[in-house]
Order: structure tokens, then C-alpha cells, then sequence
């Protein structure tokens, strides 16, 4: 059993790593794994750059990298051995040289190869797998699936101090107040050993304090494959990477102004971090072909495992199998890092990273901005979606409809397309615009263009009521309430009305529509926790959407979010990765009528995981005797989740007291519809830091699928959820 500990033992221990890819790794049983040594394809299409004569594979070899060698002794010496091991198994094809090589998290390279090449490696002694680079979207939702925005991911001014948070993604846009080196943000990171690489707009002098390191990692995509205005730096200039690390560690009191209009003050989850850069994802010149390569992840990964980062944020999908990416993730895990990774959006199918060393997230609803319609002196009210700070009106009215501009249609007009509308009729007025045609931003840039003060933006069917940052002040209105604007307009011509802010309230609590759900057959239950995961505002490049701020919906902002979470936790407790994790999962709030497969423990929070009570402690080097089948069934991995599938009817776990105090535990079942459920023995007594085993016992059954929940309460109120899926 490993203990809490505060300082890292070597490079690379005490770590948080929070990633948004989607794969996964297991012992026999789990989906799609590929036999050791067996080359096996790309699961996301063909592989390598585009225009390469060969394709681009990803090689590893077995056995750990260095982060998960126990030895830490002559470490330069080890990675010699590693390399040495490399060139003799290239060799052994005539492989040119690799365009990567990782020792650290993975013992691996990224070579050309050819099929046969590729062959004749996954057959040889020593190779544990051969795959060619792919290609993987960013785990972001469509933004119809978007909902009412909060401004700011928190309202402290401090937590996070000391920790390094790297980001595998975009990049970062380091300009401006939320990335600026602040007092306060305390004494410089132990142990952690990144550099600022030398870029044309990126240098040495872009670590300024708060972000602490950069590099670049563009081999798998491919240099010819970016598109032409893309930086070869760090730099974000697709804004993805600029919003995680904002809402995960964006600084505290920063003013958010969005044209003319001050919306309040921004601070990420943990304000006092730092962050490291890995940039990763690329934007191409196809849209539809950004992403990123597999290669430079697990190049990006063992950077910012040799760096030393407590925090790395990638949000990327992908397969459900064991693949390179997830091999580096487990050597990261061996390092001591809490990893934390996007469940993906159900479109690509179940869970990403159902794999015991990764907290996968998925995404709830979280805060919502609201606004409210006041129409005439004494007419309706309704309220919808509003992120703007301030009042408008009262003004006159006027439908998109009756305000066309010459050589536009009343259909053009309805929906507010760019150039529609006839400023000699909008001039001064709240315009009613109807969704669709074009972008809903586009439509309040289209009223502003012609001088109107307000929008109202009027849904017609079930989509989404968003709050985006509009050119104009702007309510929008979901199907029903729109129907009472346009029938009150039409018997009211030019009348006034009033748009007026009513602030952030909190959503009744929920999975997004979105959000993977898991495996019930797979080795273990995904996700383990959700987070706020919804219309998010973070930083942006101005470049990219023409200002400072924007809203980001996806199972990758709740990564962030969970990320910032785990930071806050570590600094003021600076437990080992598996006793975060467990205390994220453990104290996780329960989502009203969602699954264990939906939802896992429930919805993250930060400041009941300071006091779990009991956590599920686990050795790291464990990951891998699972991985390898070297754990009996006798012998399961500790985790701070229960999965029982293929008439499995028991399992044991182990739980230690994190207080200070001796405590008694009491245990309770709730939440199984089908099955009887019971725990051994049903209380326990532990003295600080003291271990005891229990386990959970299914009996009966009316049906092949059932979950619920074991819960530990403790003498001094404290409440362990361990969220448990039944599959028959």
C-alpha cells in the first residue's frame, strides 16, 4: 500500500495528468486489445501523413519507460539501454531512424515503415505492439448540444498553488491577464524540469512564471498538413488549448469585456497554478481534417512526464482499446500521476479510457446565465439564456421579418442573415430573430451591423438556449416562450420591451445528452465522475473567433474542469495520484435518475474531497500487473469503483482512514432494483492512516443489468460513495 506523500520521490511522482483521449487498456477481456507484438492498424483510418511514401508506426517495446522503472539510480544509463534496444530491433528491419523516441513514459519510437516492415516488427521478441499514427478529434461537443453558459469556473481567488498543469492540445495564446504572471501565485514548483522552446512568437521570455513551459510536437500530423496561418510554436491559434487552461487554472480577478460590455470577473478552478504547454492538435486546411496525430500525443505525454508537470489536460477522442497513447498514460500513472481523461461524446460510441490508471470524466450540466423578457408596461414575462451584465430597454420591438433590406428576403430577414436587415428600421430597436439559416452570434453581429440596441433570438422546436457572447445583448428563448414573444409582437406593433439580466443559478443536476456512457461489459466502470461540461467561458485567441472569450461544451471542458479540481486537492493535500482520485470519485455528488454507466459516482466536488474519509488506495505498479494478467481473480484492483460482469457475484476492496482521529464507518446499499447487495462487514473501526477489507456480495436477480451505490458513512459526517454496475 503506498502512502500519502507531499514531495515527489523522483522526476515525475506526485502528479496529476488530465487527458481527454479516448482509448483504452485492460487485462483479458477488455475490447479490442491487440495481442502483444501483433501490428495492427489505425483505428481512426489510415495513419501516417498525408503525401508520405510509408506510413508513419508507433512502436513500443516491452516493458515500462523509466517512469515506471523503481530504480532510480544512473536513470541517464537506463535510457541508454532503452535506445540501444530501440536501434537493434530497427535494425533488424533496415527501419530508417524514428522521427520520435520516448523512454519516459513508454519505452517506444514513431517510425516510416512499410507494411512489411510493420510485419515482420510485430513478430519479433521484445515488441509488445505495432499500430500506425492516426488521427483524433478534440473531445468538444457540437455546439447544438450547448446550453446556458457560467462566466467564471470559480469564484475563489486562490487554490492550486504549486502545481504544474500541462496541457496536451492546441496550444496556449499566452497573452492577456488570465495567462499573466500575478502575486500570489506562490513559491516556484518543485521537481518540475520543463523549458520554453525558441519559436518565432514563442520564446524563453513567454515563460513568464505562471506559464512555466511550451513545446511543439507535429511529426504524426505532419509539417505539410497544417494549414498555412497555423504557428509552428506553442502558440494557440485554434483556441481550444487557450480555454482548458483557462478554466482549469486561468488567474483569479480577471475582467471579462466582450466590445463595449464588462460581464464580471473570471478565475479558473485552480487560479494559482501554473501551466506547461504541449502542443499536439493541429488545424488543417479541411476543417474536417484537424485533430490530433497519435504519435505526437505519446511524444507530448512523455515530455510532460520527464518535465515533471502535476497537471496535463489533453481532450482528444479516440478508440476504446488499448493502444500507444494509453500505454504512455499507464507510464505516467507508474510516475505517480493522477491522469484524467475525456469520456468523449456518445457519438463515437462508449466510454474513451476504460482503463483502471485513467479518472474518466464525463459531463453534467453545471451554472446558467439568465435574462429576462419584459415586454410592454404590464405584458409577459419569460426568461431565457443571457450571458450580458447589463439591461437594455425599454426600446421598440421590431420582427427580423418586417425589417428586410433592399434586395434581401422576409425569410433572409427572419433569421438575421448577415446584410438582411434595413438600418433605417432596426436603427435603435430589439430585433426578433429567428434561429437557424446561420450561426446564432452571426445574427446578433448582423442586428448590431444595423444599428439595433438588443436581439431576442426565438427558438421553433427542442434545440438548445444557449448564452453566447453576442454582439448585441441578446435573450434567447426556448420553443414555448418564443411562441408567447411572436404572438405578443404581432398584436403589438411597436411596442417596447426590455432585456434584463438576472445572473447565474444552478441547473437541476444532470448527464448531457452527449456525454459517452460506458461499457457494462468492459473491465471496469466508466466514467468515474462527471463535471460541469456545458457552454464553459474561457480564454480565446483573438485571431481565432475575433475576441478574448468564448463558450466551450464538450466532455473535454468538464476534463478541465475536474483537472483544476484535482490541482486544488493535490496543493492542499498533497496525497499520492490514487488517493485524489479516490477522493474525487468517493465524495462525488449522485445525479438524479442517471446510471452508474452514465454518470459513474456522480458530479465532482472539490471541497468535500478535502475530507473523504475513507479512500481506495492502489500501488501504481499494480496497472500494469493487471495489464499483463499477473493479478488473480482472488486479487482485484483496489479502485474506488465496483463492476461485476459475467456472473461475477463478489469482490472485496480495501479502504483506509485519511483523518486524523480513530473513526467508526458504517456501510449501507441503495440504489439496486433487481439484485440484493451486500457489504462485509457492515461497519468498520480505524485508527489514522489504518486499512481494512470488505467486500460486496450479489445475491439474486430479476434482470441482466442493475446499479446502485455502497456508501460509507463516517462518525464525523463524512460520506464515500463507491458507485457499483451490474452486468449478468
Amino acid at each position: 500500500m503506498s502512502e500519502p506523500r507531499t514531495r515527489p520521490a523522483h522526476p515525475g511522482v506526485r502528479r496529476v495528468l488530465a487527458v481527454g483521449c479516448a482509448l483504452a487498456a485492460g487485462a483479458a477481456g477488455l475490447l479490442g486489445v491487440a495481442s502483444p507484438g501483433l501490428a495492427v492498424p489505425g483505428a481512426d483510418g489510415p495513419g501516417g501523413p498525408g503525401g508520405r511514401g510509408a506510413e508513419l508506426y508507433l512502436v513500443t517495446l516491452e516493458g515500462p519507460g523509466t517512469a515506471g522503472t523503481p530504480s532510480q539510480v544512473d536513470r541517464e544509463l537506463q535510457q541508454l539501454r532503452m535506445r540501444t534496444r530501440q536501434e537493434r530491433v530497427l535494425e533488424s528491419v533496415e527501419a530508417p531512424e524514428p522521427v520520435y523516441r520516448w523512454t519516459t513514459a513508454l519505452n517506444g519510437v514513431a517510425v516510416e515503415l512499410t507494411p512489411d516492415q510493420a510485419t515482420r516488427l510485430g513478430a519479433t521478441p521484445g515488441v509488445a505492439m505495432v499500430e500506425t499514427n492516426s488521427v483524433r478529434p478534440l473531445a468538444a461537443a457540437d455546439d447544438a448540444e450547448a446550453s446556458a453558459a457560467g462566466l467564471s469556473p470559480s469564484a475563489r481567488t486562490r487554490g492550486g498553488q504549486g502545481v504544474v498543469i500541462g496541457l496536451v492540445d492546441t496550444g496556449l495564446d499566452p497573452d492577456g491577464p488570465v495567462f499573466s504572471s500575478v502575486p500570489g501565485l506562490g513559491p516556484a514548483p518543485v521537481g518540475f524540469g520543463g523549458v520554453c522552446a525558441d519559436a518565432d512568437d514563442w520564446g524563453p521570455a513567454t515563460c513568464n512564471g505562471k506559464v512555466v513551459a511550451g513545446d511543439w510536437f507535429v511529426e504524426g500530423f505532419g509539417a505539410d498538413a497544417v494549414r498555412a496561418a497555423s504557428s509552428m510554436s506553442p502558440r494557440d491559434d485554434a483556441g481550444h488549448g487557450t480555454a482548458m487552461a483557462s478554466i482549469a487554472a486561468g488567474n483569479a480577478e480577471v475582467a471579462v469585456r466582450v466590445g463595449d460590455e464588462d460581464l464580471g470577473r473570471y478565475a479558473g478552478v485552480a487560479p494559482q497554478a501554473r501551466i506547461a504547454v504541449y502542443k499536439a492538435c493541429w488545424s488543417a486546411p479541411d476543417p474536417a481534417d484537424d485533430g490530433c496525430a497519435t504519435a505526437d500525443l505519446v511524444a507530448a505525454i512523455d515530455r510532460a512526464t520527464s518535465d515533471g508537470v502535476d497537471i496535463l489536460n489533453l481532450s482528444v477522442g479516440g478508440p476504446p482499446r488499448l493502444d500507444t497513447v494509453e500505454t504512455a498514460l499507464l507510464g505516467a500513472a507508474e510516475a505517480g500521476t493522477v491522469v484524467v481523461a475525456a469520456a468523449g461524446e456518445r457519438s463515437d460510441g462508449t466510454a474513451a479510457h476504460p482503463s483502471p490508471w485513467v479518472t474518466t470524466v464525463g459531463a453534467s450540466t453545471g451554472t446558467a446565465r439568465e435574462g429576462r423578457v419584459r415586454l410592454g408596461t404590464d405584458g409577459p414575462r419569460v426568461d431565457g439564456a443571457m450571458l450580458a451584465g447589463q439591461a437594455v430597454g425599454p426600446a421598440r420591438l421590431v420582427r427580423g421579418a418586417d425589417a428586410a433590406a433592399s434586395g434581401a428576403t422576409r425569410q433572409q430577414a427572419s433569421l438575421c442573415t448577415p446584410g438582411s436587415l434595413d438600418a433605417a428600421v432596426v436603427g435603435d430597436r430589439i430585433v426578433l430573430c429567428e434561429r437557424g439559416g446561420v450561426g446564432r452570434t452571426d445574427k446578433s453581429a448582423a442586428v448590431q451591423r444595423a444599428d439595433g440596441v438588443g436581439m431576442i433570438l426565438l427558438n421553433s422546436g427542442p434545440d438548445s438556449v444557449d448564452a453566447d457572447f453576442h454582439s448585441v445583448a441578446t435573450v434567447h428563448l426556448g420553443a414555448t416562450d418564443a411562441g408567447v414573444v411572436r404572438r405578443w409582437a404581432r398584436e403589438h406593433p411597436g411596442a417596447k420591451a426590455r432585456l434584463v439580466p438576472q445572473g447565474a443559478r444552478s441547473r437541476d443536476l444532470q448527464v448531457l445528452g452527449f456525454s459517452a456512457t460506458g461499457d457494462p461489459a468492459g473491465p471496469v466502470l466508466k466514467p468515474d465522475l462527471v463535471a460541469p461540461g456545458s457552454g464553459l467561458v474561457g480564454a480565446a485567441p483573438a485571431g481565432a473567433v475575433g475576441r478574448r472569450w468564448d463558450t466551450q461544451t464538450g466532455t473535454s471542458a468538464a476534463t478541465a474542469w475536474t483537472s483544476g479540481t484535482a490541482a486544488r486537492l493535490l496543493a492542499r493535500r498533497g496525497w499520492s495520484a490514487t488517493w485524489v482520485r479516490s477522493a474525487l470519485v468517493g465524495t462525488a455528488d449522485a445525479v438524479p435518475g442517471a446510471s452508474a454507466l452514465a454518470a459513474g459516482s456522480g458530479r465532482v466536488r472539490g471541497v468535500r474531497a478535502l475530507r473523504p474519509g475513507l479512500v481506495h488506495d492502489q500501488a501504481p505498479g499494480a496497472y500494469r500487473d493487471w495489464l499483463e494478467g499477473a493479478l488473480s481473480a482472488d486479487e482485484p484492483l483496489n479502485l474506488p469503483s465496483v463492476l461485476l460482469s459475467g456472473g461475477r457475484s463478489t469482490t472485496t476492496r480495501t479502504v483506509t482512514n485519511t483523518g486524523s482521529k480513530a473513526r467508526y464507518f458504517s456501510s449501507s446499499t441503495s440504489g439496486f432494483e433487481a439484485h440484493d447487495v451486500s457489504v462485509t462487514p457492515a461497519a468498520l473501526r480505524l485508527g489514522p492512516g489504518e486499512s481494512a477489507t470488505y467486500t460486496v456480495q450479489v445475491a439474486g436477480g430479476t434482470r441482466t443489468s442493475d446499479d446502485g451505490v455502497v456508501l460509507w458513512r463516517g462518525g464525523n459526517g463524512t460520506r464515500t460513495r463507491v458507485p457499483v454496475q451490474l452486468t449478468r
